[in-house]
């Protein structure tokens, strides 16, 4: 396969490269999890963001919006406090 050279040797860039990068999304699921993806990416490298993948999931509860419409205060502050995501906490 020929890859793009933004897409180095590095599992989880090449993955993506290979699996999703450029491929249409209709899922609703999956588009709301490039959303909050690509939000956090703000600034960042995207590998950055992939390498918190599996964090993001675990906090958005699968990117199910159906359930994350109806976090409370207290599984936000869970959010906040997670060590596992991007995130920044006005003052």
């Amino acid at each position: 396969m020929n890859r793009c050279p933004w897409a180095g040797t590095d599992p989880d860039y090449t993955t993506y490269h290979d699996n999703e990068w450029g491929v249409p999304v209709y899922d609703d699921r999956v588009l709301f999890e490039f959303l909050v993806l690509e939000s956090a990416q703000a600034g960042l490298s995207w590998i950055t963001v992939l390498k918190r993948r599996e964090a993001y999931k675990k906090a958005y509860d699968n990117f199910d919006p159906n359930i994350v419409a109806f976090y409370d205060d207290a599984r936000i502050d869970w959010m906040i406090e997670s060590t596992g995501i991007i995130k920044h906490r006005k003052k």
